[in-house]
């Protein structure tokens, strides 16, 4: 796919009618295109937005994408930041803007997704042996030269598997042996000599070829510091190995990857010691959650915290609510609940609270529940809070928030909407 084919297909989402399909969206915006919408600038909080509905703020967006821009810019490292936070092409395309090699992704639908939009560099995190997926695959490298698609492999029966299905495919699939983080971590190959029985499988056959070792340190039982660091120093013993037996002969480069939202600072800091290779080394990071950040669980989690003299990310989602239901002094009810709002981590946390255009903290206010529809909240004697109330929540784990939410307004501080990002889940 050429470039000017990509940003077709981006713009081909500003030509979509908005509809019923999409919560949030003013009723009377029926029938415009996203892109009609989006020229009107309309105000988040007066421009006929209906609660609920969740908002980027177009600032703290931008601050996010040019501060992992920075961080791994300045210690060296690619950067395919894992789509399947956001499943979001116009957010993939701007981290791509922001220096990122490509996109990392899980599963063969985000692949799709990924390519029907241009993206010509792909590191799918999985070991993957799906007959279709596999040819369709090869069928996107056969028809796109600048197309890189890289995945893991784990067993020696996943190397067969994906060796039948490719057959004698004109271009390998490359592959990287991944890692697992230790007993009882997810997948990926326990032992290295267990791996080296992978490497050795991926050399004998057809449609494979090696191209390095990769994991994800966020697996590492009982993850701290030592324990994370020494994990990374295993995956880099891998590569020189991998790289001293010879199993990298004929490429370009290595590539070592490792990199969640919780312990890039440990990868950055051992992957600086990689010793010198026969090859250049491709020093690939996949964190994804950084692109909107949250207000819990990788507000907690964030490396930052542990290094704030590099910078600080910044929660980018709100989700607006409005009170239907005031009962009893100690109690309210929002309308926004599961099927709205991010419970997997941590339920949500009530922020801020408008009425009549002036907003303020939501002192006294705190979220106890969530039904299907409903946010159950516990209010103390200081809580000044009436049915028609506008509730600003914080959301934990932007994965499970961008999924629940097919079109996303893009607000200003002010409230001015001046752009929709469309997700693909």
């Amino acid at each position: 796919m050429t470039a000017d084919t990509a940003a077709e297909s981006l713009t081909r989402l500003a030509a979509e009618r908005v509809d019923h399909r999409f919560k949030g969206l003013p009723p009377d915006a029926d029938g415009l295109t996203v892109g009609e919408l989006a020229a009107q600038r309309r105000n988040l909080f007066t421009g006929g937005f209906a609660t609920p509905v969740l908002a980027l703020s177009a600032e703290r967006l931008e601050h996010n994408l040019k501060l992992m821009e920075v961080y791994a810019d300045r210690h060296g490292l690619a950067f395919a930041p894992h789509g399947k936070t956001s499943m979001a092409p116009q957010l993939f395309h701007r981290q791509i803007e922001h220096g990122a090699w490509g996109i990392t992704l899980a599963v063969p639908h985000q692949v799709r997704v990924a390519r029907a939009f241009g993206i010509r560099r792909v590191f799918l995190a999985n070991e993957l042996v799906d007959p279709a997926a596999l040819r369709w695959i090869s069928a996107e490298l056969d028809a796109d030269p600048d197309f890189a698609f890289v995945c893991y492999v784990d067993s020696v029966r996943g190397v067969e598997l994906m060796d039948a299905a490719l057959g004698d495919a004109t271009r390998p699939v490359d592959v990287v042996v991944e890692l697992a983080a230790g007993e009882g971590a997810r997948t990926g190959v326990r032992t290295e000599a267990e791996c080296a029985a992978v490497a050795d499988a991926v050399a004998g056959a057809r449609s494979l070829r090696l191209v390095g070792v990769a994991g994800y340190e966020g697996e590492v039982p009982q993850a701290d510091p030592e324990r994370v660091t020494a994990w990374l120093r295993r995956l880099v013993a891998l590569a020189a190995d991998f790289d001293k037996a010879g199993r990298f002969a004929g490429l370009d480069e290595i590539v070592v990857s490792a990199g969640g939202s919780a312990w890039f600072d440990a990868v950055a800091d051992v992957f600086a010691e990689i010793p010198a290779l026969s090859l250049p080394v491709l020093k690939l990071l996949r964190s994804g959650a950084y692109v909107s950040h949250d207000d819990g669980h990788y507000r907690k989690l964030t490396p930052f915290n542990r290094v704030p003299e590099e910078g600080a990310l910044e929660p980018a989602f709100r989700l607006w609510t409005q009170v239907v239901s005031r009962p009893t002094a100690e109690q309210a009810f929002v309308n926004a609940g599961k099927r709205d709002a991010a419970y997997d981590l941590d339920l949500p946390f009530a922020q801020v609270v408008r009425r009549d255009g002036a907003e303020r903290p939501a002192t006294g206010v705190s979220v106890t529940a969530l039904s299907d529809q409903h946010a159950w909240l516990r209010t103390t004697p200081e809580a000044d809070l009436e049915v028609g109330d506008w509730v600003g929540l914080g959301l934990s784990h932007p994965c499970t928030s961008f999924d629940k939410w097919p079109l996303i307004p893009v607000a200003e501080a002010d409230g001015t909407v001046v752009d929709y990002v469309r997700t693909y889940f």
